[in-house]
């Protein structure tokens, strides 16, 4: 098979897998209970990072592992943070001033976990960082839901309009988030080496491959998880002035290393320069303004993952699943225009990161042909669009089930979901200490 013809791979059709080819299970998507899909969404990005490891195994030599996907796991890994407990406590999955607020002729919804956000939120209102929380309430009910949004955008804080699917669909951020490939893979003109790092096994195809992940939240980590659980050496980079949501860090991070390096003031080309892949998670243009080149490393794969895909007029917005599920009609259609709702999980961001694996494994394969450097897109608004257009609705649908306690892992105080993948009894190792390790690869072992 050639280059051109391993990379058109119809990830928007094979993600349309259902509940019933996956398994004979009862129910399997009780946890995920919807009035969209998201059984069918959930399924088919598994399904799609499966075929993908498949793709690398026939590429180094190893014969196919004949994936057993499990509902309990697949549903267990998409509610992960209502199975996460750490010292026996569940974390909170949103602040209070995340969620959603009526304004004085609709609703948003806010993003405020991030206490820069959060201060960024409160100026956007005209209020200072100590404000109580009924104050900043009344302040976005005076104020119209367009006019909050577009106020945030200008002051880096995160709170969108809820919209009506009719009305994102219309709207030219909608319209650009629809547009393009659900998994796009392009082409770079830089090419490096050919082939494939030696010791590769079945379990573990992707041994020998570096990842540097400069990603956080949910989709990010998710897509470089998936390609730790296959065998290959991630390491985290996370900004020391902007520390990590703790519980968020524990449930991701598994299988990797992490350290911190400030990018405004320490450049991190070395670690480019030999890595495989580059995963990043920022908004578009926002690593090359803080000196992050991909170039340093030519065919080096670079993995993207955004909130509103890199054109149309969103393309610079920040946002997060919850967001995009508000502005594109989702919470609508889970809820009702007077009283908006949400997906059983953040399903969004992990379909994305593991549809984003299975990219980046692609167009590892394809690069052992010819060395060409690619870029691997996926955005949460393109998976909502996907969502949104897919067929069998049910309106009339159970309450989400919790996901069953007995499929964790449990790592000293830390207890969590297992791998997504049911051939995988445990991560290779727990989420290591944040910021433990030193900006380096590991040298060689032989």
């Amino acid at each position: 098979m050639n280059t051109h013809a391993r990379l058109v791979q119809d990830y928007e059709a094979g993600i349309g897998v259902t509940a019933s080819r996956i398994s004979p299970a009862p129910d399997p998507g009780s946890n995920l209970a919807a009035t969209l899909p998201v059984w069918a969404l959930a399924a088919g990005s598994i399904a799609a990072l499966a075929t993908a490891a498949n793709r690398m195994r026939t590429a180094r030599g190893l014969d196919p592992v004949a994936h057993r996907l499990d509902p309990a796991r697949i549903t267990a890994a998409f509610c992960s943070e209502r199975l996460l407990r750490i010292g026996g406590r569940m974390p909170t999955p949103f602040a209070e001033l995340s969620g959603f607020f009526p304004t004085f002729d609709g609703w948003v919804r806010t993003h405020a976990n991030y206490s820069h956000h959060r201060a960024r939120l409160f100026a956007t209102l005209g209020l200072p960082d100590s404000a109580p929380l009924d104050l900043a309430v009344a302040q976005m009910a005076m104020i119209r839901a367009s006019d909050l949004e577009e106020q945030a955008a200008a002051h880096g804080a995160i709170a969108v309009r809820v919209r009506t699917e009719e009305e994102w669909a219309a709207s030219p951020q909608g319209q650009a988030a629809a547009a393009g490939p659900l998994v796009a893979i392009t082409d770079r003109p830089d090419r490096g080496a050919t082939g494939l790092p030696a010791g590769a096994a079945p379990l573990q195809p992707l041994r020998g491959v570096r990842v540097l992940d400069l990603t956080r939240v949910i989709a990010g980590p998710v897509a470089t998880r998936a390609l730790a659980l296959l065998g290959a050496e991630v390491l985290r980079v996370d900004p020391p002035q902007l520390p990590e949501i703790s519980w968020q860090f524990a449930d991701t991070c598994q299988g990797k290393r992490s350290t911190l390096v400030d990018l405004r003031t320490h450049g991190i080309d070395d670690l480019i320069a030999a890595a495989d892949v580059l995963i990043t998670g920022y908004r578009p243009g926002a690593l090359e303004r803080a000196g992050v080149r991909a170039a340093t490393r030519p065919g080096l794969i670079h993995g993207r993952v955004s909130a509103w895909g890199e054109a149309g007029p969103w393309g610079e917005r920040r946002g997060f699943d919850s967001i995009v599920q508000a502005a594109s009609g989702i919470s609508i259609v889970e809820g009702a225009p007077a009283v908006p709702g949400a997906l059983p999980a953040q399903a969004l961001d992990h379909a994305s990161g593991y549809l984003l694996a299975a990219g980046v494994i692609d167009a590892l394969v394809a690069r052992s042909d010819d060395g060409v450097g690619r870029d691997v897109r996926v955005a949460l608004a393109r998976t909502a669009s996907w969502l949104l257009d897919a067929p069998d609705r049910t309106p009339r649908h159970p309450k989400p089930a919790m996901p069953s306690a007995a499929h964790v892992v449990r790592h000293g105080q830390v207890v969590t979901a297992p791998p997504v993948l049911a051939e995988y009894p445990d991560y290779a190792s727990p989420a290591p200490a944040y910021g433990a390790d030193h900006p380096a690869w590991p040298l060689p072992t032989h």
